[in-house]
């Protein structure tokens, strides 16, 4: 069983909101509101993280403002520009079901029935109701749509095998 990360990616500063060191973020969670709910964040350099303390934050569209302790000025904020934010694991709360993009990319994808692995999740698009994982394998990548009626299970090595467990139509690879 692989070694499940503490820290996880969870947005990016893009830019600055206002003069007194709000921050604009680019959500990397599964909601802008899941961000804006985080009370600390981390930067990382090397392999140590530094805590933030999140002061305010907010939803505006799909981006979020946050104000962090320490950042009181639009030239402090500025200098954050680029920096990705990490959370720690345990400041998430997962329904039963719900797995970490970081814990579950990379796993192989394999025929619920056959066994047959297909390739390895590469990517997880987001485009609108649910969201598609991009398969990759040697003859090509493929896309399946991340439903119940193809994902069949999601194992991390608890009862069976690790790997992304599906049930495909005919077509769905070619």
């Amino acid at each position: 069983m692989r070694k499940l990360c503490e820290y996880l990616e969870c947005g990016q500063i893009v830019s600055t909101h206002g003069v007194k060191g709000t921050v604009r973020l680019e959500n990397r969670t599964d909601s802008p509101e899941v961000l804006a709910r985080l009370k600390r964040m981390y930067t990382k350099k090397g392999e140590s993280y530094a805590e933030m303390t999140v002061l305010r934050s907010s939803v505006q569209k799909n981006m979020v403002l946050t104000t962090f302790e320490g950042i009181e000025t639009v030239e402090a904020a500025a200098a954050m520009r680029g920096t990705v934010l990490y959370a720690k694991r345990e400041d998430f709360r997962l329904r039963k079901g719900d797995y970490f993009w970081a814990d579950i990319m990379g796993l192989p994808v394999i025929d619920d029935e056959t066994g047959e692995v297909y390739g390895t999740l590469s990517n997880i698009l987001t485009p609108g109701a649910h969201q598609v994982y991009v398969v990759k394998r040697e003859a090509g990548d493929f896309m399946i749509p991340a439903v119940p009626e193809f994902i069949k299970e999601i194992s991390l090595g608890e009862k069976r095998e690790e790997g992304i467990y599906v049930s495909l139509i005919e077509g769905m690879i070619d």
